[in-house]
């Protein structure tokens, strides 16, 4: 008989086990959060921290975006991946953001998914990590880890975002993503997981996973 396990569980192990927490996020405004989520695609997590390090300060609002050459925001992007297309994408979103909603970051998900470049991914972190407002961010490890864990039984992103959107209690949506993550880069890793360590061993029905340390 295969195991089960609930949200609820899941944080009560997890919240309490990984040394990461919500408190330590740095910089959550709408505007960062976007520009963040923008530049971290198809790059690796410490290339897209130190492009933001070099950001801030420089950049703080989408009017310095506009002003900002092309060939000046490109070097500031660099080495992040395709940076060449993000800073195009990125002047694109600033000048929208200017002339459409007055400066400030749409704060729904329809205004966001009008934003070039913008996916479900990005409009759900901006709206739960900029606004608090409740958001389901899906990206690779939450997507991964919600089927090995049973949460939900999906083939894509956007069916695991629209199925947890379904099961999972509204107060844990916002704590979701940042927990996925940290997990999933510290234990449940994509090939060969380390459970031995997991708090989540005994109850996890395993799904998928072929090989585990």
């Amino acid at each position: 008989m295969r195991k089960t396990i609930t949200f609820k569980k899941v944080f009560e192990s997890l919240q309490t086990y990984l040394p990461y927490k919500k408190e330590d996020r740095k910089n959550n405004s709408p505007f960062f959060v976007l520009l963040s989520a923008i530049i971290s695609h198809r790059t690796k997590d410490e290339i897209t921290e130190k492009v933001m390090q070099k950001i801030e300060g420089i950049v703080n609002g989408p009017e310095d975006l506009v002003q900002m050459s092309q060939s000046e925001l490109q070097k500031l992007l660099f080495p992040a991946g395709f940076y060449r297309n993000k800073a195009k994408i990125l002047k694109d979103v600033a000048e929208t953001i200017l002339n459409n909603y007055g400066g400030k970051v749409p704060d729904t998900l329809e205004e966001l998914l009008k934003l070039r470049g913008i996916g479900r991914k990005t409009a759900n972190l901006v709206i739960s990590e900029g606004y608090g407002k409740p958001g389901i961010c899906v990206d690779t490890h939450v997507h991964r880890i919600s089927n090995r864990l049973g949460l939900v039984k999906t083939n894509h992103p956007e069916e695991t975002e629209f199925e947890l959107r379904n099961k999972m209690p509204v107060k844990y949506w916002n704590d979701y993503n940042w927990l996925m993550v940290n997990f999933g880069r510290t234990i449940c890793r994509p090939i060969s997981p380390l459970c031995s360590k997991c708090p989540l061993n005994t109850d996890c029905p395993k799904i998928g996973v072929k090989k585990r340390r």
